[in-house]
């Protein structure tokens, strides 16, 4: 049974549990036992004014969530259902079948340099970039022997050059020094390259070895948050969210088809709703419906 508390719908601990939204505190003692004498419909204002904040983590502002028992209403943002969720992936596994990764490289350590060098930049840019810099460097030791004003000359147009310059330089030598010249093969490893972060490593370890891993891009993150796929405000969030969502055979597929998806359809200004078939499961679409 559910609790109604002046007009609002409080969801029992054991339909919130599994369902995504975190169970709160339980309401302080003075905020149940103070009184309001005015209107009835002043005072029922007021009472939901004050308790929005007690129980934000319970309420959402007269939304739906669909739990496997009913239908609630609750006053937290809405979560996603388990089954829009598999209808969405396999929606974007019939639109981005042959879904690959964009940027042209020839060993894992040409992934790795790539995948360094796309950071705010385009794949078509950073391929430009690595044709002639792969066709004189493309090997640990080759690398090492630039020094850093050299390759910064390679990797100019491809923007926060210096940083880069160094960060490709710094990985190559504790490829040399600490594995032998080989790329390591686990993401942690790969991680304590220099210069190496969660998403490079994930996509080296998704793409040259087969792993299964999900990379968080910019495409990821704004795709995964408006479809309800996995929200969060850090990649890291957003990432333990696909974990959750996603089949883990599907980590790596997924990662490509919301890049796909996110360069050809829901554009970071204007994303093209109306030709959009994951409407139905999107919950930036609805919003925006709601709005007009």
């Amino acid at each position: 049974m559910t609790e109604k508390i002046d007009g609002w719908r409080r969801l029992p601990e054991n339909k919130l549990r599994g369902s995504g939204i975190p169970i709160p505190q339980k309401m302080h003692k003075s905020a149940k036992s103070r009184k309001i004498r005015r209107g009835p419909a002043r005072r029922k204002r007021a009472v939901k004014s004050r308790l929005f904040p007690l129980f934000c983590s319970f309420f959402t502002r007269r939304e739906k969530l669909s739990l496997a028992s009913g239908d609630f209403l609750c006053y937290n943002k809405a979560v996603m259902k388990l089954s829009d969720k598999k209808a969405a992936l396999s929606e974007l596994a019939r639109l981005y079948p042959d879904a690959r990764p964009a940027l042209h490289y020839g060993s894992a350590y040409e992934l790795l340099v790539a995948v360094i060098l796309s950071a705010q930049c385009t794949d078509e840019r950073v391929n430009l970039v690595t044709e002639k810099l792969f066709a004189e460097h493309s090997t640990p030791a080759s690398m090492c022997l630039l020094s850093q004003e050299e390759l910064e000359k390679y990797i100019f147009s491809c923007g926060l050059y210096k940083s880069k310059a160094e960060h490709i330089l710094s990985a190559s030598r504790d490829i040399l020094d600490r594995f032998g010249g080989e790329i390591p093969k686990t993401v942690e490893e790969l991680k304590s390259l220099a210069g190496v972060g969660q998403k490079t490593a994930n996509v080296v370890y998704s793409v040259a070895f087969g792993g299964d891993a999900i990379a968080v891009d910019t495409h990821v993150f704004r795709v995964s948050n408006r479809l309800g796929l996995a929200k969060g405000k850090t990649p890291a969030e957003v990432e333990k969210g696909l974990h959750r969502a996603v089949p883990k055979k599907d980590w790596s597929k997924a990662h490509h088809w919301l890049i796909y998806h996110g360069r050809r359809v829901c554009h970071s200004r204007k994303p093209d709703c109306a030709n959009c078939t994951l409407s139905p499961f999107c919950d930036f679409f609805a919003e925006n419906a709601r709005k007009k």
